[in-house]
């Protein structure tokens, strides 16, 4: 067998590219077969859509619903708590691209970590990873919904609720190849939306409005520090979540394997390019930041002002219309598809219930799991839609437990990698998944405080269900073990 410290990369394009431990498959069902698994979902994916569907997933007009707290944490400095969270997630975009090659299965972090370093870890990750991808849609619900009732207070928030999840579940059941479609036309429209403020937004600062053209928003000598920075990035990481959520489609890609790390990465570095770009003319728009930074943005209206303050009261309503729109249909669309995988995945192990790995018969998606999301979601948002911390309260368990599921992504890289295989690629497989590491944990640990205490919460009970399943015999069914 040849030595994976010398031999060179293994041609992933190819079935059955590589060669002795850790050799890849490729994206069709042949490869996906040699780790024990019958391929169930449709390949119908091409990159444009793993592309697509990322982009769709992080919302590229994002910071608009998140703008003002951002910009208070942040000390007004929002286009650098953007800048450093994108530099973060690059570097856990890379982990994920080497864990997607060597593992072209669905289930994320959770089939990466199991697979790449023990499968206690994988549940744990799985476990950590699911108050993102199970609570974001009823997240995304909430927020739109809310947004929607202060535009038409006639129709109450639960109205809103229940509307976005049934017309979001009903795209979901006619299949993957539909839900792609959807997604590209509301990209379209959200990238008109985000031209038409920055064309409005450059033109009125040059023309006198705001405070003109500075460098406030990347870094201002009066109000930095590097924990009032990070403090902010912890909250604006909200706005990537999602490039990693292609990573759940593995399955479902008709290309080579290296096209899921392609897309999450090219997702990434649009998306992020976008968010510092808006804020940065946004944060120029704000017309009393002393304010802003003092008391907060209790109404979640900074950013529509600041339009306001560029264009008049239309483009005011246009952002927040585009954002109840973005963030209630098109990025939770995505959210309750990818949510759906992951929890097909883990029940495939036996992780989860059983009925949650039905997939349907003709359309191929994981049906069961794809109708479960959407009662959560609904209970979940209703629920919160009655606390006035609700969205507050949902923002802070979503960030911590995607980063604390980050965590375990590099770890896995490094040990799967560097520890299993013997790997040469100091720089992919040991120093970008350590500082990816480093600098995820310097955000967990500036995190506001109900975050930690929450995220400890659902960490300790993850733990316990983990034992209950062992003492069970709820083993996972981890095929073709002895390939790896």
């Amino acid at each position: 067998m040849s030595d994976p410290r010398t031999t060179p990369s293994p041609d992933l394009t190819k079935p059955g590219g590589g060669t002795g431990a850790g050799a890849v498959p490729a994206a069709g069902a042949a490869g996906l077969e040699e780790f024990g698994y019958r391929q169930e979902l449709k390949r119908s994916l091409t990159f444009t859509d793993l592309l697509v569907y990322g982009l769709v997933f992080m919302v590229p007009i994002a910071p608009f619903g998140i703008f003002g707290s951002v910009f208070q944490g942040s000390g007004g400095m929002i286009a650098l708590a953007y800048a450093i969270g994108g530099l973060a997630m690059a570097f856990t975009a890379a982990s994920y691209s080497q864990m997607s090659r060597a593992f072209p299965m669905a289930g994320s972090v959770y089939t990466y970590a199991g697979r790449g370093i023990a499968q206690p870890v994988g549940f744990m990750a799985g476990w950590m990873i699911l108050l993102d991808y199970v609570l974001v849609p009823g997240l995304l619900y909430l927020i739109a919904a809310v947004a929607m009732n202060s535009i038409w207070a006639s129709v109450p928030v639960w109205v809103w609720l229940v509307a976005f999840v049934v017309l979001n579940t009903v795209v979901n059941y006619f299949g993957i190849e539909f839900t792609a479609r959807v997604n590209k036309i509301m990209l379209i429209g959200e990238l008109i939306v985000l031209a038409i403020f920055l064309v409005v937004g450059v033109v009125a600062l040059a023309t006198g409005a705001g405070r003109g053209f500075d460098f406030t928003p990347v870094y201002n000598s009066d109000t930095f520090s590097l924990e009032l920075v990070f403090g902010a990035v912890s909250i604006a990481v909200l706005s990537f979540l999602g490039f990693d959520g292609i990573s759940t489609l593995a399955e479902e890609n008709r290309d080579s394997a290296r096209s899921i790390g392609k897309a999450m990465i090219a997702a990434l570095a649009l998306a992020g390019t976008l968010f510092i770009v808006q804020t940065w003319v946004a944060a120029l728009l704000v017309p009393d930041p002393d304010t802003l930074i003092a008391e907060g943005d209790a109404a979640g209206t900074a950013f529509y002002d600041a339009a306001e303050v560029a264009g008049g009261a239309w483009l005011g309503t246009l952002t927040a219309v585009a954002t109840a729109i973005a963030w209630g249909f098109a990025n939770s669309l995505v959210a309750q598809a990818a949510t759906s995988r992951l929890l097909f995945a883990m029940a495939r192990d036996r992780q989860l219930p059983a009925f949650l790995k039905q997939v349907h018969p003709t359309r191929r998606v994981p049906v069961n799991a794809t109708l479960l999301v959407a009662v959560i979601s609904l209970v979940l948002g209703l629920y919160m839609a009655s606390r006035e911390d609700g969205i507050t309260l949902l923002s802070t368990l979503v960030n911590f437990g995607a980063l604390s599921a980050f965590l375990l992504l590099h770890v896995s890289v490094v040990w799967h990698y560097v520890g299993r295989l013997r790997s040469r690629n100091y720089w992919l497989h040991l120093a970008v998944p350590v500082i990816g590491f480093a600098i995820l944990a310097y955000v967990v640990y500036n995190a506001q405080v109900a975050a930690q205490e929450l995220g400890f919460v659902w960490l300790v009970a993850g733990l316990v269900l983990m034992g209950v399943l062992i003492a069970t015999g709820r083993k996972p069914e981890i095929r073709a073990e002895e390939d790896l």
